[in-house]
């Protein structure tokens, strides 16, 4: 099998959100202090409707900005969206208080941060997971998860005795649909490798159809969607879209027939540890650290819009430890991950995903 490669830089899981203007539809904008150094460079976040104790997307970009907040001295200020219809008014909330760059956390914030950074030329953006603007002030954050979701994909089906996996997404948009690209690439990859024929449930890569919840909330749908999947004997399932993943989790704890999941954006044993008897592995973007460099990096006066885009080779995504279940997949998996891994590196391997 031919992997055709088009790297995807792009974003994902992120819907989020705007300062509050109007009562009641967010919360008013938090104003937090860094360091005593005394820096007066102001920089500020929107997170999405999951909020920034997400455990996933918003929550890493919300701890990058912390962290450089920080190490340089500054205040910070922040504001959660409770859905999007306020993304706009949100923005417009923390230019009126003179932020001097404002991150926007997800690809449904890119028509609200391309509207706002027109409006304010003189104000510096970045946005998490979108690539699709170009202005002179805004800096996307970008990561090519498909190859890290090839490399959980790969181990997914080797970890798998029923010889069903499946994945399952919050929305159809590009930074969903980059990793279940990457992850039935993965798992067709393992097939040609292995003369198996493992079987992906929940997306079909070429039709580009598959189960999404609608949104990205835990609840009933999201839970129904992992269990539909269980139902077709997947019992490995990697849910993609922030908090989804707990609704998987409960569904998969109700089968109790030894199905396990494999986190999305964060490391799933390590960040909710509530989960982390079910977590093979998990497909990481580093936003933390791309989130702290792009503010550190502004507040030098070194800001710019080319695009920061994570992959493999720069460390900006990758696949967390097996852990737990190090013992429990085969021996040689590993070795093989590590050889596959340099491959798409090189490029002897490339990984194809048809987000845009």
């Amino acid at each position: 099998m031919t992997f055709s490669t088009r790297k995807a830089a792009l974003g994902g899981l992120a819907l989020l959100g705007t300062v509050a203007m109007l009562a009641g539809c967010s919360s008013a904008p938090s104003s937090n202090s860094g360091s005593a150094s005394g820096s007066k460079f102001l920089p500020c976040m929107v997170s999405d409707s999951g909020g920034f104790d997400d455990k996933s997307f918003n929550q890493l970009g919300f701890e990058g900005l912390k962290d450089a907040a920080s190490d340089i001295g500054s205040q910070y200020k922040d504001v959660e969206s409770k859905d999007s219809t306020v993304y706009d008014s949100n923005i417009t909330g923390l230019v009126n208080q003179n932020c001097n760059l404002i991150v926007t956390v997800g690809f449904n914030l890119a028509a609200a941060t391309k509207k706002q950074a027109k409006a304010n030329p003189d104000t510096d953006f970045a946005i998490i997971d979108d690539n699709s603007i170009n202005a002179k002030n805004v800096k996307p954050i970008t990561f090519d998860t498909s190859q890290a979701a090839f490399l959980a994909g790969y181990a997914a089906a080797s970890y798998s005795k029923t010889g069903v996996v499946g994945t399952f997404g919050g929305m159809q948009i590009p930074t969903v649909t980059i990793f279940m690209d990457g992850f039935a690439d993965g798992v067709a990859y393992y097939n040609e490798k292995k003369s198996k024929d493992v079987k992906v449930v929940g997306w079909d890569e070429k039709a580009q159809k598959g189960t999404f919840v609608g949104a990205f909330e835990a609840g009933t749908q999201a839970k129904a969607s992992a269990q539909t999947l269980i139902q077709q004997n997947a019992d490995v399932i990697l849910p993609v879209g922030g908090p989804i993943y707990q609704s998987a989790a409960e569904a998969i704890k109700d089968a109790d027939n030894g199905t396990v999941m494999i986190g999305a954006d964060s490391d799933l044993y390590e960040a909710d540890p509530r989960y982390k008897d079910l977590a093979l592995t998990s497909v990481e973007k580093g936003m933390r650290p791309a989130t702290k460099d792009v503010v550190e990096q502004a507040e030098k006066g070194n800001f710019s819009k080319t695009p920061y885009v994570g992959t493999l080779k720069n460390e900006g995504v990758s696949i967390a430890p097996f852990h737990d279940y190090e013992s429990k997949v085969d021996s040689g998996l590993q070795g093989e991950l590590d050889t596959i891994k340099a491959g798409i590196i090189d490029g002897s391997i490339t990984v194809a995903t048809k987000a845009k």
